[in-house]
């Protein structure tokens, strides 16, 4: 099981991407909040494969079972506890490399960890983030109720930036046998001031660690993030003002984060969405039990493109983050 801890949220992800199910248990939820079930739904189709002409050809239904912690599509204080069933599995796709590594991929680091390449990428695969997205399509429905929303967007891919550019880019490497990797932004609205904290428990922390566990991320930034190096520091601040007798900033290259702790600005975050290691092209790459060097073809079903189906993953993990610092600072406001 691997854990995403927060000051009053603990999530568990478990499964592997061809085994029987995957799923997740979400801890620390108040009683008494009514999930849209049918809405959870329809945000976690979203996500699921075989919906587009970039996705994998796997199909599976993503719809999750409730196991514990709602009563009628209203949490109920436990535990909430979720599995989805893999009903479309191939792991005979997957025979030729037992010993053999993908390049990009987490197999060698996986067999150097465990021992053992995991079949289609185990719990190192895309998979895993169908329980993330149970478990942040239900913080996202708790966070607007709060006035709080979170919307993400493809904002590049392959370095191209309108829309029937990405698209020419994803069917290019599609058809060469290659894959292309790409930008997503994330917007959160309504966010109020104070969440947060200094160091380690600052907003880019939370959100970073939530996010990198989306397997393809390999890198995010915030507001102006890498190019406010490139700017004047009379450039790169904020500067306040008064609009209807609320403080606000002029700008925001500081993505609506200051010091770690929300200033009540939108949170704007970018994340980098590597390509996808399983590609159909020639690759070298070594056996592990002969230690002899070997050209490797990978076959079965993959995405030419990650980044679209991420797109709900990133705001999964950016509701997951923030819901939690919302029921910290809720927490610090009844104590006071």
């Amino acid at each position: 099981m691997n854990g995403f801890y927060g000051e009053c949220l603990r999530l568990e992800i478990f499964g592997q991407s061809h085994a029987e199910s995957v799923g997740m248990t979400l801890e620390g939820v108040p009683a008494g909040a009514r999930v849209d079930l049918d809405a959870l739904l329809r945000f976690m189709q979203r996500r699921a494969p075989g919906r587009s002409e970039y996705a994998t050809a796997r199909r599976e239904a993503d719809v999750p079972e409730f196991t514990s912690g709602l009563r009628d599509g209203v949490t109920d204080g436990m535990p909430i506890t979720a599995i989805i069933r893999n009903t479309d599995v191939r792991p005979q796709d997957y025979d030729a490399l037992r010993t053999v590594p993908r390049p990009g991929h987490a197999d060698y680091s996986a067999w150097l960890r465990y021992g053992s390449i995991p079949t289609g990428g185990g719990e190192f695969s895309g998979r895993m983030t169908a329980p993330l997205c149970i478990a942040g399509g239900i913080c996202l429905q708790l966070l607007e109720n709060e006035g709080v929303s979170i919307r993400a967007r493809v904002n590049e891919i392959g370095g191209a930036h309108d829309e029937k550019a990405m698209h020419d880019k994803i069917m290019q490497a599609k058809a060469e046998g290659d894959s292309v990797g790409g930008v997503i932004e994330c917007v959160a609205e309504g966010v109020p001031a104070g969440l947060g904290g200094a160091l380690f428990g600052g907003m880019e922390s939370r959100i970073s660690a939530a996010v990198f566990g989306i397997p393809a991320v390999k890198g995010i930034e915030f507001g102006a993030g890498f190019a406010s190096t490139r700017l004047l520091g009379s450039e790169n601040n904020d500067e306040f003002c008064i609009n209807d007798g609320r403080i606000e900033t002029r700008g925001n290259n500081c993505g609506g984060i200051l010091g770690g702790i929300t200033d009540g600005m939108p949170l704007v975050f970018r994340a980098a969405v590597k390509p996808t290691p399983s590609i159909a092209k020639p690759q070298r790459s070594v056996d592990l039990r002969t230690l002899e060097e070997t050209t490797i073809e990978i076959h079965g079903r993959h995405d030419a493109c990650l980044v679209p189906r991420a797109v709900p993953c990133v705001e999964a993990a950016a509701a997951i983050a923030m819901y939690d610092a919302w029921l910290a600072r809720r927490g610090d406001t009844e104590r006071a």
